[in-house]
């Protein structure tokens, strides 16, 4: 019989199952993924099963990472993932949850920028923490996402994003985020990328203040290859602040709208839904 073991092929007895397969190739493994699902059932093995086995206490080199995020998502959807470049315009609220999503499910490259600064008011709904206050967003978030999967290439850009510099720094990308704070920003950026990069997808947030409801926020695509997340009426006031809750499901929204994107499926189109789930295990 016929499988593959932390991606790596293997000729093992068709009697055997998946606890004697733990025994004979990791007996410490921790962890058992069985054809892409985590499990703690013993089963007898099937031909051309795919197994990962892995320790807790364990450090993983690339390669490793790789056959994890292989064994989760699939080796066809962490293949694009993988060969990605996906811009972020503004590492706060949006941004900084936008990039932690990406990185841990293996996005190759990522391009962020921001002029800002790590500040205490930041720490209730961005991805940073107390001894991080003081620092450029830019580096802390790089030193955060590092520690999550080291293996994403990341590249800082610490400058105020404007018309003349957006398209230098965001070359050669697949999706553009934009995750400003101000209406101004976010209109500019979407007329400069709807003119200049009509090709490129931009993923943008409108819409996330307060603690209302969670289904009033949806993806939609607008105008060409944009797309907005968000309620698109929930604007930050007094009273009416922005709060990690909120802020972050549009975040994953704008995330979950990327990895759409990338894996060629219409993130608003209600007829694809079942074939979503089917074309992707991620």
């Amino acid at each position: 019989m016929h499988i593959v073991v932390n991606e790596k092929p293997q000729k093992v007895p068709a009697t055997l199952t998946l606890y004697q397969l733990r025994e004979r190739f990791c007996s410490t493994a921790d962890i058992i993924i069985h054809n892409g699902a985590p499990t703690t059932k013993d089963y007898p093995l099937r031909d051309n099963d795919k197994v990962v086995f892995i320790r807790r206490d364990h450090q993983p080199d690339i390669n490793e990472i790789h056959e994890v995020l292989n064994a989760r998502h699939t080796p066809e959807v962490h293949t694009i993932l993988k060969g990605a470049t996906v811009g972020i315009a503004g590492v706060g609220g949006l941004g900084s949850a936008v990039a932690v999503a990406l990185t841990r499910m293996g996005i190759g490259k990522l391009i962020i920028a921001d002029y800002d600064c790590v500040e205490l008011s930041n720490l209730n709904r961005q991805q940073y923490f107390i001894d991080q206050i003081g620092l450029t967003k830019v580096e802390a978030l790089r030193a955060n996402l590092a520690r999550i999967n080291p293996f994403t290439a990341i590249n800082c850009v610490h400058r105020h994003l404007d018309n003349d510099n957006i398209a230098k720094i965001f070359t050669g990308i697949d999706v553009m985020v934009e995750a400003f704070d101000n209406a101004e920003s976010k209109a500019m950026l979407a007329h400069l990328w709807l003119r200049q990069f009509p090709h490129i997808p931009l993923v943008a947030g409108s819409g996330m203040a307060g603690c209302g409801s969670s289904n009033t926020i949806q993806t939609k695509r607008t105008i060409g290859k944009m797309y907005i997340c968000g309620d698109g009426i929930s604007a930050e006031g007094e009273g009416f602040g922005l709060m990690a809750s909120r802020v972050g499901i549009v975040a994953h929204h704008q995330a979950n709208c990327v990895i759409q994107l990338l894996l060629g499926i219409a993130p608003d189109s209600e007829e694809n839904h079942a074939d979503n789930r089917q074309q992707s295990s991620c």
